[in-house]
């Protein structure tokens, strides 16, 4: 059996824990392999990425809207929050970005990017190979599945059945249309004497060797206009798996019947506003128990709790959802991820960016069920929570979609199409299959 040869990757990463964990899973399935892995990302998650024997390395912009309830506002705006993020955090920081990770890719084998724009650049001036990743399928922009944007969430929802033949001619002409919002990122690249291409930054920043949909085929399956190089992986989960409960948590799920799960995840939750007030009220009016997760912000917590209803800082999803009887939550992509691997129907508030689209895909699984932020109140929860928890197909669907994607393995699948592409770029390179 030959022996490994361990190769440096360079893996980049930018964003809420939504955004970190499955780069975390896939550095840790290519540690395991014997490889030397390296996330760069924000300062903000390096001691939990060292904790974990990987190498770290900073990268800009920061995210410090995450902990800011007025700048997450500004930014998780349900119409403009997204393109805020690009032109006012992403873009600005764009020579910034490139040289963080012209230095983290010193001596590296192969860089894989989560936002190529400056990843695409450092790796076509060195000439490491690179493979990008999307782990999010709104950001396909595919006309053969159209994506539901927030700019217009429920006219591009309803407008999806138009099909290709108007989606396809439509997101060309959209791209056409945007192209000047990638003007830094050009005058960049000139300025690097790389030679100018007519792609847009923002949508077609594809490697032309390995993309990776680091997500399940049950919420996208690869379509026709899609870069042909593309694998979609499964799911590459990281919750700090086999973390037990902490065990206050798991008395108080021991002494009923399953309670609700309301969760913001780790981008949301700095701008909470009633959310946690209004899921209390409606679980009380259900007359269900529920638990609420707060995060580490006082004020996410109501002043006062119904009778059943528990309000926590933190638990990990993949030991709590699987006891839930349904989880609320705002649609990112991993929460949505770690539900549908749960088994739970889930009730999704979609806030900003990705979060329609991710509803909207789990809404046509037949597993969830959808009220938009500015209409989340006690009394339309209740009453969508009623018709989720009454009606057994909801559950049905959701042990069905569950059971598909546990056939999947998105940190090993994701690991071979890289050491794929490894042994592609250095014809040297020997591997043996992990223990």
């Amino acid at each position: 059996m030959e022996e490994r040869s361990g190769r440096r990757i360079v893996i980049t990463t930018i964003g809420s824990l939504g955004d970190l964990y499955p780069y975390l899973a896939i550095a840790l399935g290519l540690k395991a392999r014997g490889h030397q892995a390296i996330l760069a990302t924000n300062r903000r998650y390096r001691q939990r990425i060292e904790s974990l024997g990987l190498g770290f390395h900073a990268v800009r912009p920061e995210c410090d809207f995450l902990d800011d309830p007025r700048a997450a506002r500004r930014y998780t705006d349900m119409r403009w929050g997204l393109i805020r993020l690009g032109r006012e955090l992403f873009l600005p920081a764009l020579r910034e970005s490139y040289a963080d990770t012209l230095a983290a890719a010193q001596g590296a084998d192969l860089i894989v990017s989560q936002i190529p724009l400056a990843a695409r650049l450092v790796a076509e001036k060195t000439g490491i190979f690179w493979a990008s990743t999307i782990h999010i399928p709104f950001f396909f922009f595919s006309g053969d599945d159209p994506s539901v944007f927030p700019v217009a969430p429920i006219l591009t929802k309803r407008l999806r059945v138009l099909g290709p033949r108007v989606w396809g001619p439509a997101l060309r002409f959209a791209k056409r249309r945007t192209r000047f919002l990638g003007n830094p990122w050009y005058r960049l690249r000139a300025e690097l004497g790389l030679p100018p291409i007519d792609d847009h930054p923002l949508g077609d920043s594809h490697s032309p060797t390995l993309v990776l949909a680091l997500f399940s085929k049950t919420i996208a399956e690869k379509q026709p206009d899609w870069p042909p190089q593309t694998i979609v992986t499964g799911f590459p989960f990281h919750d700090e798996d086999h973390t037990e409960l902490p065990s206050d948590l798991a008395r108080f799920l021991d002494e009923g019947p399953p309670p609700i799960v309301f969760t913001l995840g780790s981008a949301i939750v700095a701008d909470a506003g009633d959310f946690y007030e209004q899921s209390a009220q409606a679980a009380a009016k259900l007359g269900r128990r529920a638990i609420l997760i707060v995060g580490p912000e006082p004020r996410n917590k109501p002043a006062s709790l119904p009778g059943g209803v528990a309000a926590i800082d933190y638990a990990p999803f993949s030991a709590l959802f699987p006891r839930a009887a349904a989880v609320v939550h705002h649609g990112g992509i991993g929460t949505t991820g770690m539900a549908m691997r749960a088994g739970r129907p889930t009730l999704v508030m979609p806030c900003a960016w990705d979060q329609p689209d991710n509803a909207a895909r789990a809404e046509r699984l037949g597993i969830a069920r959808v009220i938009f932020r500015r209409r989340y109140t006690a009394s339309r929860a209740a009453a969508e929570l009623s018709r989720l928890l009454e009606d057994p197909s909801y559950s049905r669907n959701a042990a069905a979609v569950a059971e598909r994607m546990r056939q999947e393995h998105g940190v090993r699948t994701a690991c071979d199409a890289l050491e794929g592409l490894l042994r592609r770029a250095h014809p040297s390179t020997t591997t043996r299959a992990p223990n």
